[in-house]
């Protein structure tokens, strides 16, 4: 190990605690203990290019261990990314290029919003995903078009949580080869020694999964963890390098877990100053360390970003139709402008919305090359697939992503496609288990993804199954997300309407749909026009009305019902569907107010809980209970959704 390396290292672990230190706030036992990891793998490994962030064969990192954000925006720094040492001196703060977590599309060079361990972890095996099946598909003999790396720094805690574990498992069996996750093992965590938690071998572990397995022994050893980094990149299996490490390494009480997320007092900081024999300036990074970065990081990037450029040149002359159509998946230039051959529905027929859906994604399917995903062991259930087979190591051109029964990871591993470029993923499975999932969802709405989460029963009416398989609360979940939109769509037009829009280009949101179990009627009234405005009147009474009826889902029918008894009695309803509040509220006034008449009195109706309703009604109906195991054919009665019933709480509550 070179002295320059040595000085390279005491440097961040100096400067990143003065920073963590001044900002009164932030983790400085990672950066202490995992400064040689992180400078190794940036130094002689990574190929990332200051010149253009985007480009789009660079070598992912993901800091899955997010708390450790003080050593990403130091490396950044260092490699020419645009975050200046005012930025740096800004830690934490208010409006600040450098928050507590990293947050991706905010700071410059961040791949991916992390902090929720774990989520890196499965979001970078999506990253591998993507990386693997672009290889596939365009890369030809001496043009290796799509061959990055991707990288992960974790802790302990990320491999507590399940997601990593559905998502290594899943890796494992996917031979994803070009993962290298890089294990920060410190034996230190929040509330004290891992083992006081965690006693089970990492090693035997991983490799169990599938996973090539390196332990490092000395973690302040740049060549070994080079060496080990090497290898990874040999194997032909996905690889955790261990890492051993010592948390807050220099600090007066390194090893202890009182250094992992509290900032060092002033007089800790001149200790560790003494004991690296650091002598520069406060906040300063010497010359000699700028320029080692320079020369290894900023110019060694920029001149494979370059080689890279040339070769693809090379290529779009020998391969003209492939190059094309990786321009295509590159910048995402994909639009269903031809819809001839879509599945249509006769108004009157009968069909689940969830075989509508089904049938309307494999036929975007097939003709948009860049969507793939998959469901959660419930393909035959949810309807959802992707298309051209089972993808993996016998088919790697192959489209369906066969999830197993890992929710929570499958949805980050479809934000983790989404965020690699050049793909869509989408995911599925029961509406109820979006419970294992809602983290990934949350994390694909702030970072403006647009990851696509389809859902099949939809409410109670999954029967038999009862109150573990019958949802309540989840759409009230979903639609209490900020920056997500939720279609809870009525017959084949709405669902129809709802796929197309979700993979329109350019939204900067998630997109959850959901489906029914039983089949409904295809109504004559609906609009696909409507639907993308989030809400629509679909009924008016032969006399103006002065009240409104507001729903969604297959309870559309129920309340179209429900007005026409009304106006036989010379109670005047008008009917609206509401597929998306998300998009309801984005319109101008003047529209909702034209939906949604302020001199109306209203009644919301949906098979689940009431609480969002109350935005829009004076009166709701829906169901604030868990459901019960019963045949479909008793349920609308149990709950309460029959035409006379609704009529009767209409009667008593609304006139």
């Amino acid at each position: 190990m070179s002295s320059i390396d040595t000085e390279c290292v005491n440097a961040l672990r100096v400067v990143g605690a003065e920073l963590i230190t001044k900002a009164k706030s932030g983790h400085p036992g990672i950066v202490l203990g995992a400064a040689p990891i992180v400078h190794t793998l940036f130094t002689r490994h990574i190929n990332i290019s200051p010149n253009d962030e985007n480009w789009f064969n660079r070598d992912r990192f993901i800091l899955s261990a997010g708390h450790g954000s003080t050593l990403l925006y130091m490396m950044l720094h260092l490699s020419g990314y645009p975050i200046t040492m005012a930025d740096l001196l800004n830690l934490r703060q208010k409006g600040s290029l450098t928050p507590g977590h990293p947050e991706y599309g905010h700071t410059p060079g961040v791949e991916i919003t992390t902090g929720p361990l774990g989520q890196g972890i499965a979001s970078a095996v999506g990253e591998a995903i993507a990386g693997s099946y672009l290889g596939a598909k365009f890369n030809r003999p001496d043009y290796d078009i799509v061959d990055h790396y991707t990288y992960v720094l974790c802790g302990d805690g990320d491999l507590q949580e399940g997601i990593s574990q559905e998502a290594m498992s899943l890796a494992g069996h996917l031979g994803l080869s070009k993962l290298i996750v890089l294990y920060d093992s410190n034996d230190i965590q929040l509330d004290g020694e891992v083992a006081q938690t965690n006693t089970e071998n990492t090693e035997l572990k991983v490799k169990s999964m599938g996973w090539n397995y390196i332990r490092v022994i000395d973690g302040n050893n740049c060549d070994d963890i080079s060496k080990a980094i090497d290898a990874a990149k040999h194997s032909t299996k996905p690889t955790m390098v261990e890492i051993k490490t010592i948390i807050g390494y220099g600090a007066p009480n390194s090893g202890e877990s009182s250094v992992h997320g509290k900032p060092m007092p002033e007089e800790d900081v001149k200790s560790l100053r003494k004991f690296l024999a650091y002598n520069e300036p406060e906040y300063t990074f010497p010359d000699a360390v700028r320029n080692y970065y320079n020369n290894n990081v900023i110019k060694r990037g920029n001149a494979v970003c370059d080689n890279w450029n040339q070769s693809v040149h090379a290529y779009s002359v020998l391969y003209k139709e492939e190059y094309k159509e990786l321009c295509d998946f590159m910048y995402d230039d994909f639009e269903l402008t031809d819809l001839s051959g879509l599945p249509t529905y006769e108004a009157g027929s009968k069909e689940s919305t969830r075989k509508v859906m089904g049938k309307v994604l494999d036929y975007i399917s097939s003709r948009l090359p860049n969507v793939i995903g998959g469901s959660a062991d419930l393909t035959a259930s949810t309807m959802v697939k992707g298309a051209d087979g089972i993808y993996g190591q016998q088919n790697p051109l192959g489209r369906n992503l066969k999830f197993g029964v890992r929710e929570h990871a499958m949805a980050a591993i479809t934000n983790g496609i989404t965020l690699h470029g050049g793909l869509r993923g989408f995911c599925s499975g029961f509406f109820v288990f979006s419970d294992y999932l809602k983290p990934a969802v949350r994390q694909a709405a702030i970072m403006h993804l647009p990851s696509l989460f389809f859902f099949s029963h939809d409410t109670v009416c999954v029967g038999e199954d009862g109150p573990t398989h019958q949802p309540i609360e989840q759409l009230t979940m979903f639609r209490a997300t900020p920056n997500v939109n939720l279609y809870r769509p009525a017959d084949a037009t709405e669902m129809t309407a709802a796929m197309l829009d979700s993979f329109k280009t350019g939204h900067d949101y998630p997109t959850v749909i959901t489906s029914s179990r039983q089949a409904v009627e295809n109504l004559a009234c609906t609009k696909a026009e409507g639907v993308v405005k989030g809400a629509y009147i679909v009924f008016e009474p032969k006399k103006k009305a002065t009240y409104t009826i507001v729903t969604c889902g297959t309870e559309l029918q129920l309340c179209l019902a429900v007005a026409k008894k009304l106006e036989e009695n010379d109670i005047y309803v008008n009917v609206v569907s509401m597929p998306s509040m998300f998009l309801f509220d984005r319109q101008p006034q003047e529209y909702k107010d034209s939906v949604l008449p302020k001199n109306h009195k209203i009644m919301a109706v949906e098979m689940g809980a009431t609480m969002p309703w109350y935005k829009y009604a004076d009166y709701v109906k829906g169901i604030d209970e868990f459901g019960k195991s019963m045949p479909i054919n008793f349920i609308f009665d149990e709950y309460g959704f029959t035409v006379d019933k609704i009529y009767d709480e209409f009667i008593n509550n609304v006139k």
